[in-house]
């Protein structure tokens, strides 16, 4: 049933039969993951290396970092795991770069939530996978689906860089967004996101509402919309209903609700619209998007808003939130996109 998955063993499982030397590139809380898997396979790291730009004789874990430069010299054949994500061009130019020279994997470990996304995990939830593969709009969503699942398995980011676009595509070709949009950004960061719905819509706009929970995010977010007419900013996360949420600030786009943290006011899209319509929501919300479209139900089903939606933070997130997004709304085209990103973040679905 699974015929479009021609990855069968994990990048784990091929760690765990590697004779060669294994090096984590990066450090931090990506590394920390990918050593917990590795205690799991009984998987051996034999060190830690960074870009040669980035070492000063620190240590990680107990293994001293060394350069890139450095562990080629030491060693005639080596295995690169990649431990971070890389969003920008000559970061992911240089990775491919490594990749040209060395086997290298970039495991796939969640965001959000726990498991790992293996071979067994697709089958266990085929039949929702074959249904969201059938549904998608056109043949190049199939092959970013598929091949977005075949990278999540294996690692390997020949299965990324095969489908990667650039994210004027998406607003150019399926979100076209006219100039009285009323736009909802859940996830707004720093205002990028805001910025970037205006540049496609040559500054013109209907109303905005823009949420984001991080309080130094937030602060960025107000001062890149200043002097803007009718948006409205909210310092909140966005949920299926308005309540108080733990949440941890972490400074970045992963900011995210927690089982710890400080108490955050939370809102949702149909409490936040009070009954009036929205045309686009944007959901980048760090795992909680299942919540965040729960809390825009009356809107979806009533306004059939385009929506532009994270599938990367949970595992089941890539087949779960298309099926429920089509569920409320069957009306709906669903396309899947992957933008530059490594590993397989920033592959979003598309919902006109």
């Amino acid at each position: 049933m699974l015929s479009f998955i021609t990855e069968r063993k994990s990048c784990w499982e091929m760690l765990a039969l590697e004779k060669r030397p294994i090096y984590i590139y990066g450090m931090g809380n990506g590394a920390d993951k990918i050593f917990e898997v590795f205690e799991q396979y009984k998987i051996k790291a034999k060190g830690v290396f960074a870009s040669d730009e980035y070492v000063r004789g620190h240590s990680f874990r107990g293994y001293k970092v060394k350069k890139y430069s450095e562990v080629c010299e030491e060693e005639e054949d080596f295995v690169i795991v990649l431990a971070f994500a890389a969003g920008y061009d000559s970061l992911i130019e240089k990775i491919m770069e490594y990749d040209r020279r060395h086997t290298l994997y970039a495991p796939d470990v969640p965001i959000e939530g726990g498991g790992l996304f293996t071979y067994e995990y697709c089958e266990e939830h085929k039949e929702e996978i074959n249904e969201v593969y059938n549904m998608l709009a056109d043949d190049f969503s199939k092959k970013v689906f598929a091949d977005t699942i075949n990278f999540r398995i294996s690692g390997k980011i020949k299965y990324l860089t095969g489908v990667t676009t650039p994210k004027s595509e998406v607003y150019t070709d399926i979100i076209k967004p006219d100039t009285d949009e009323v736009y909802v950004d859940l996830g707004a960061y720093n205002g990028d996101t805001v910025a970037e719905f205006l540049e496609f819509t040559g500054g013109r706009y209907q109303r905005i509402y823009a949420l984001e929970p991080d309080n130094r995010n937030f602060k960025k977010l107000s001062l890149s919309v200043e002097g803007k007419e009718n948006i409205e900013i909210f310092n909140c996360a966005a949920w299926s209903e308005d309540t108080e949420l733990l949440f941890a600030d972490r400074a970045g786009r992963q900011s995210a609700v927690s089982t710890t943290g400080k108490s955050k006011p939370a809102r949702c899209v149909d409490s936040i619209l009070q009954g009036s319509p929205a045309s686009i929501i944007k959901m980048d919300v760090e795992g909680a998007e299942e919540e965040a479209i729960n809390g825009a139900k009356y809107t979806i089903k009533n306004y059939h808003p385009k929506l532009m939606i994270s599938l990367y933070h949970r595992n089941r997130d890539i087949f779960y939130l298309p099926l429920m997004v089509k569920k409320l709304n069957p009306d709906y085209r669903l396309y899947i996109r992957h933008q530059p990103y490594i590993p397989a973040w920033e592959t979003n679905l598309y919902a006109v």
